[in-house]
Parts: C-alpha cells; sequence; structure tokens
C-alpha cells in the first residue's frame, strides 16, 4: 500500500464528491490505463475499491458517492478533508479498453462516470470515434458534468435525465442497434442500469466479447431457498470444514484460523478469488465472466456457494 494525502476535495455532484489524492512523500504516483481502479483504505481494517479518473500527472482523482447504505467505506471517505492521509493501492484495471477499437460506446450510470470519463478522454486524445452517453436521474446529480461539457469530450458525450423530456432519455434501439464488427460497448453504473443495458445488448445480438462490464455493487441480493450447508477442504493440510447455510465459506475459514483476504465482500472486487482444485462452485459472484465462471477453476468465497458436496480450494 501506498501512503497518499487528500490535497483537493470537491463536491461535484448531489452526493457525489471527488478527491484528488498525492504521494504523501511528494513523490509521483504509478501511471494507470482508463478503466482502472485502486483499493482505497481510509481507515485502517477498511479497503474499499475506487474508478480512476484523469488527474494531474502523478496524481490520481477519484470519485465516491455517499450511499444511504453505507457499510462504512463512503461514509468514511466523505468525512475527509484535504491534508488528511490514507493508504492506498497500486493501479489494478479490469475493465480496459480493447485496443484498436473501430467504435467505442460508453454507458454510464450515475457514479459510474467515474471509468467511463478516463476511457471518454483517453479516446478523445487518440482522436478515436466513440460516445459517451449519461443517464442520471437528474441534472443535480451529475458528477462532472462541467467537465464533460466544457472539455474535450463535449462534442461526443450525451446527458440523459430520468426526470427530463422524454426525446432527450436515452434510446438504445437508436444509440446501441444492431452489433457491428469492431465496436464495443462499455457499460458502468447502479445494477438496474447495468442489466437495463446488457439485456438490451443480447437481445439485439451483441457476442459477449464486445461488450465489458464494471460493477460498483452486486446486483440486489435474492433470497434463495435451496441453500444448502457443504463441506470445504483445505487442499494443502487436508483440514475439512462445514460451510452451513447463512454464513460465507470466508466466515467460515476464518473461524478457523485460514484468512482470505477480502474487500467488497459482494463478489465485485476479486480480491478474495480462490482457485478451486475439485468440486463444482456456485458462483454468485459478478466479478468473472460467464465463460470464467463455466471453467469452474476459482471462485468468490466471500459470496460464492458449491453444487456439490465439497469443494477442494487451494489453500
Amino acid at each position: 500500500m501506498i501512503d497518499a494525502v487528500v490535497v483537493r476535495r470537491h463536491d461535484e455532484a448531489e452526493g457525489i464528491c471527488s478527491f484528488e489524492l498525492a504521494a504523501a512523500d511528494g513523490s509521483a504516483l504509478p501511471p494507470f490505463e482508463p478503466g482502472a481502479h485502486i483499493d482505497v483504505q481510509p481507515l485502517d481494517g477498511l479497503v474499499r475499491q475506487y474508478s480512476l479518473c484523469p488527474a494531474p500527472q502523478g496524481h490520481y482523482l477519484i470519485g465516491v458517492l455517499r450511499e444511504p447504505a453505507s457499510r462504512g467505506g463512503s461514509a468514511a471517505m466523505h468525512v475527509l478533508a484535504p491534508g488528511q492521509r490514507l493508504r492506498i493501492g497500486m493501479p489494478r484495471n479490469q475493465f480496459p479498453l480493447v485496443a484498436g477499437a473501430r467504435r467505442s460506446l460508453l454507458f454510464a450510470g450515475g457514479i459510474g462516470i467515474t471509468p467511463l470519463l478516463a476511457m471518454a478522454e483517453h479516446l478523445a486524445a487518440q482522436g478515436a470515434d466513440f460516445a459517451l452517453h449519461y443517464c442520471v436521474r437528474s441534472a443535480g446529480r451529475a458528477a462532472f458534468a462541467n467537465r464533460i461539457r466544457g472539455g474535450p469530450i463535449a462534442a461526443y458525450g450525451s446527458f440523459h435525465f430520468d426526470d427530463g423530456p422524454a426525446e432527450q432519455r436515452l434510446d438504445l434501439d437508436a444509440v446501441l442497434g444492431a452489433p457491428q464488427e469492431g465496436t464495443h460497448v462499455y457499460v458502468c453504473g447502479p445494477s438496474g442500469f447495468m442489466d437495463w443495458v446488457l439485456a438490451g445488448a443480447r437481445q439485439r445480438g451483441w457476442p459477449e466479447a464486445q461488450v465489458h462490464k464494471e460493477y460498483f455493487a452486486a446486483p440486489a441480493a435474492v433470497a434463495i431457498d435451496g441453500d444448502q450447508a457443504f463441506e470445504v477442504q483445505l487442499g494443502r493440510s487436508g483440514v475439512v470444514v462445514q460451510v452451513p447455510v447463512g454464513r460465507t465459506v470466508v466466515e467460515v475459514l476464518a473461524e478457523h484460523g485460514v484468512e482470505v483476504p477480502v474487500s467488497c465482500e459482494q463478489g465485485v472486487c476479486g480480491t478474495c478469488l480462490t482457485r478451486v482444485l475439485d468440486g463444482i462452485p456456485e458462483h454468485r459472484d459478478v466479478y468473472l465472466t460467464d465463460a470464467e465462471k463455466a471453467v469452474n477453476d476459482c471462485f468468490t468465497p466471500c459470496c460464492s456457494r458449491s453444487r456439490s458436496a465439497r469443494l477442494v480450494l487451494d489453500l
């Protein structure tokens, strides 16, 4: 982790603040590619992930939505002020742009604008063909609106407000249409918004390889009455533990002295991703792609369970 300091805080929109971060020792922070994110530790024992926006060289810029039902992350971030210190991780990119794409269609919902803003400004600087569609409940909730309207992506960006006239709302038929070779779709935002865009892409025949997504939070949990207990065997020691209904693998392993690194605890970030040596996981995360889930050689023990009576893990 890197010791960092908040050098600027700005209210970007209703409930959204941006934070410009610098290395505490004055050195330049590592470079990053559009779509990347960092781990942020505002308090000991509390780690969350935030996408990186374009920032002055050697600095990072993140946008944080104050969640009413915050589990601690956004609440801790929103009390930070310039001069305060925190720890951050190295940039990681699980939502990269496809190099050499003929055209890029960017769909942002709410705070999902943060990684797509970096993508849009990068594409504009490259002279690439792209469009940015930003969907928000109202104009007051649109983060980085002045930057979008007044910067290099002004000609490429369109705003769509839920409370605005019908003619300015996002029309997937007109904007997305049928799949085109060399065109890639990127979507980030609240789960409901993402599911709508992704379902629209599937209905129109867009191949999975041309549709890219990043969730900030797991979709709303659905009660599954068929949950059953299962066993987890540690591949290195042979120890077997029972995972009852209503408990996670991470929780049970921790009680037996086996700590699995976690962060989001919702199957979003991939921090806890663990190799499966035997057995069939029941994937409940949004981190792995459908193709990766089909292989069944890894799973997220923070939220996923098992379809087989026993899972053997590489622990």
